[in-house]
């Protein structure tokens, strides 16, 4: 098969929601924020990557979130994670179950919608 993984998701956010997103992602999330190339840079927008997660978010001008589409974020500690978001003044919504999964859906800054999910303990 040719396809075998996923390099990043992207998202899109309004121009100048850059620090927004620094806190959101970075700040309250923990994803590491990384430099855009200088070519990319002008467009405005951030990075978020680790070893393992890629997140991109792009300024698009004629903005729109996704409120269906989403990405799913693998999670350690979910409930203390959910505590934090709360505590930010960020709204949780629980789903209907999700076999072998605790999950929650939060929006980020711009109404973007993410999916936070944990392995179940047994």
């Amino acid at each position: 098969m040719p396809v075998h993984s996923i390099h990043h998701v992207q998202l899109a956010m309004p121009a100048g929601g850059e620090e927004q997103a620094r806190r959101f992602y970075g700040e309250l999330l923990g994803i590491p924020e990384a430099p855009k190339p200088p070519n990319l840079a002008a467009r405005g927008g951030c990075w978020f990557e680790s070893d393992t997660i890629r997140v991109h978010l792009g300024v698009e001008a004629d903005f729109r979130p996704a409120k269906k589409a989403h990405p799913a974020l693998l999670v350690t500690d979910l409930p203390s994670l959910v505590r934090e978001l709360r505590a930010a003044g960020v709204e949780i919504a629980d789903d209907e179950p999700l076999a072998g999964f605790d999950r929650v859906y939060v929006h980020d800054p711009f109404g973007n919608r993410l999916e936070l999910l944990e392995p179940a303990a047994d």
